[in-house]
């Protein structure tokens, strides 16, 4: 299992862009969560078997239609458990 914090920047508020990441982690069936940020980033916790998560990740980078990604920052971090993939508001 592997886990992964991102922090995407760009247009990445008010284009979908969460509900794109969640449909994205229900897919390849990762669990965490994805909010926005008070500086207009994006934070994305996800989990799961190690090649759905590149596969998740190869998706969040190109984003849903209308957003821009200037920065995508992944670092992996210690499995947690989670049990679902949400929305954070």
């Amino acid at each position: 299992m592997k886990r992964v914090r991102i922090i995407v920047d760009g247009r990445v508020q008010g284009v979908g862009f969460r509900y794109f990441v969640a449909d994205g982690a229900k897919l390849y069936n990762l669990h965490g969560f994805v909010r926005n940020l008070a500086d207009g980033k994006v934070e994305i916790d996800a989990e799961g078997e190690g090649e759905n998560v590149h596969q998740f990740l190869d998706s969040c980078r190109k984003g849903p239609k209308y957003s821009r990604i200037d920065t995508f920052l992944v670092k992996e971090i210690p499995y947690y458990g989670f049990e679902s993939f949400r929305i954070k508001f």
